[in-house]
């Protein structure tokens, strides 16, 4: 008896672990967080990216963007676009050379009032070498592969 309680056991036990990982992946799938989670007002208030957290948190075309506290929360309610990173939060050298690199939220630059990210620190230094040009290329770009798969491109 006492080994088919413990077969029973370790069956719901299994039941419940491939219940848990369907849901978690689900959820992840179904999911997006933006700029991995960084606090977009940050980069204006703050002059450097900080985390949010999931208490101050808006959703915007299907996109999530955390925030640090509610007052970044209610700037970014007022304003989105003032906020929101340029290119979707793609790279934005990537972009001017019709590309979609992800764009890491560590490796930035707000010109003219606009979040701009990039791929990683020797992208942003090629981005740095026209900072002007490179945006005229991307803004040009963007259209076109703003609904395309990154793969695709």
């Amino acid at each position: 008896m006492n080994r088919l309680k413990s077969l029973v056991f370790s069956v719901l036990v299994l039941a419940v672990s491939f219940w848990a990982v369907e849901s978690f992946a689900a959820g992840v799938e179904n999911s997006t967080t933006g700029v991995l989670g960084y606090d977009l007002v940050s980069y204006h208030t703050e002059g450097k990216p900080v985390r949010g957290d999931g208490n101050n948190l808006v959703v915007v075309d299907g996109v999530t963007y955390l925030f640090a506290n509610e007052d970044n929360k209610k700037a970014f309610e007022k304003n989105p676009e003032k906020y929101l990173p340029a290119y979707g939060g793609y790279c934005a050298f990537g972009v001017s050379v019709n590309k979609k690199f992800v764009g890491d939220p560590e490796v930035w630059r707000i010109v003219d009032g606009k979040l701009y990210l990039n791929l990683d620190s020797n992208i942003q230094k090629m981005w740095f070498e026209d900072i002007p040009g490179n945006i005229v290329k991307a803004d040009q770009n963007w259209p076109g592969i703003k609904d395309k798969n990154p793969a695709d491109l």
